[in-house]
């Protein structure tokens, strides 16, 4: 006798099922997220229950043989830098960004690099021609990979078992169905399930499997947040459409830091892969102009500089406006208020316009200081000599904190050919570089007065 069919509401945030309507899920406590969906056929051997019946008896953890993880090396250093050294056989990655961002085009290159590697390419948006015609213009011959446009789980799920590929790419996740779960393609139960079966897939045949994935107008993943759980690796990528570069970041990572950035640059030919970032943020940098500063930011293990720009004009409302681009906006809120208590600059009646050129975000403090050199540099009218860097974090009293990585900065800066480089007097006794003059400054009114 079938099961009887059921109606619950699922939260498309976190997964959250009910037997009735929320406004409030209770779980992660979104609102207006519970959608309805029938649960008849979940229960069959096709659904997510049936999926997650396991047959290994429990294994004590002094017995488990360790080994070291079989790694793929993708002939795409910048994309092996951030998934840890390679890809992992027998991993689940999840690829998410705007649409027209570049995540086919990446996991299609993938192709051309690993000629001798079985790969299985499933697309639910685009038919075998057209990913022909694409892998033409990228000058994909193909080798060994086998692709396929088909939307029915199950009937991927055979071919591959039939195949046995090293890597299976699904794009995208949100077009593949479970024909055996009642719910339409892209519903949290068939993205579950998906995923699921992905996930199973990738742990008993060994198979390193991609899965892109859609996002939503505020640039998280679409579907629900359990997605990002059940996968090994998360990986972002940003940049705006209209800027050639794109930036690969991981947020989620088993296998590897979640710190470490690709940088690409986006070509007729694909993707091509930026081993100097520095030099590419640089590019253009305006001689002697007031407002624009220098930083070098750490990404991951990767020292990377940074352009600054900030522009102060009077306002001509009665409150003045603050702007941020690439970095926090509270920050600046904050860094403004220490320019106007502890070095004296009267910035109440001043618009503030801080921007990090080439579309990256600053998130570390060490950028501190140079927000407020660039801040200042452009309210006084007085540009900041070329061949200068600034590092250090500033405290609410407008004192200068230590920041890490010192040594990687310093070399890196010194490799762009700049003669100076300003830092918190407390990296002093930490510093062994030779070959660039080192300034340390104990507040940011020194520092100031050091440059300005």
């Amino acid at each position: 006798m079938p099961p009887k069919s059921k109606t619950v509401f699922v939260c498309s945030e976190c997964g959250y099922e009910s037997g009735k309507w929320l406004g409030k899920c209770p779980a992660c406590s979104a609102w207006n997220t519970m959608s309805e969906f029938k649960t008849e056929g979940s229960s069959k051997s096709g659904g997510v229950s049936g999926l997650l019946l396991s047959k290994n008896a429990p294994t004590k953890l002094s017995s488990v043989n360790v080994t070291k993880e079989v790694r793929i090396l993708s002939g795409i250093s910048e994309l092996d830098r951030v998934l840890g050294g390679g890809i992992v056989k027998g991993s689940l990655v999840l690829v998410g960004g705007d649409p027209g961002i570049g995540k086919s085009t990446l996991l299609l290159q993938l192709v051309k690099n690993l000629n001798d590697t079985k790969i299985f390419y499933v697309s639910g948006e685009e038919s075998e021609k057209q990913l022909k015609m694409r892998a033409s213009r990228l000058n994909i011959e193909g080798g060994e990979t086998y692709v396929m446009s088909e939307t029915d789980m199950s009937l991927i799920l055979e071919h591959t078992n039939e195949i046995l590929p090293d890597i299976l790419v699904i794009d995208s996740v949100q077009t593949m169905y479970n024909p055996n779960v009642d719910s339409a393609p892209g519903s949290v139960t068939q993205i579950r399930d998906v995923t699921m079966s992905l996930m199973r897939l990738a742990k008993n045949k060994n198979i390193a499997v991609f899965v892109v994935g859609h996002v939503t107008k505020d640039g998280a993943l679409a579907g629900p947040k359990i997605l990002e759980h059940m996968v090994d690796c998360v990986l972002y990528f940003e940049g705006e459409r209209h800027q050639s570069y794109r930036i690969l970041r991981a947020v989620k990572n088993r296998f590897g830091s979640t710190n470490e950035i690709g940088v690409f640059e986006m070509r007729d030919s694909g993707l091509i892969e930026v081993p100097n970032p520095s030099k590419m943020l640089l590019d253009g940098k305006p001689e002697n102009a007031s407002g624009s500063a220098v930083v070098c930011t750490m990404e991951g293990t990767r020292p990377m500089l940074a352009e600054v720009q900030a522009l102060v004009s009077p306002t001509s409302f009665g409150m003045p406006r603050r702007t941020a681009t690439g970095f926090d906006f509270n920050r600046v809120n904050l860094l403004v208020a220490v320019l106007e208590k502890r070095v004296g600059l009267n910035l109440q009646n001043q618009d503030v316009y801080v921007n990090i050129i080439g579309g990256i975000r600053l998130l570390e403090p060490a950028a501190d200081l140079a927000v407020c050199a660039a801040i200042a540099s452009s309210f006084r009218n007085s540009p900041i000599p070329d061949d200068v860097a600034i590092i250090g974090e500033v405290g609410l009293t407008g004192e200068l904190r230590a920041i890490n990585h010192i040594d990687k900065r310093v070399a890196e800066i010194k490799k762009l050919g700049f003669k100076n480089v300003i830092i918190p007097k407390a990296n002093l006794s930490a510093l062994t570089q030779d070959g660039i003059n080192v300034i340390g400054a104990s507040s940011v009114t020194e520092c100031l007065g050091k440059i300005l």
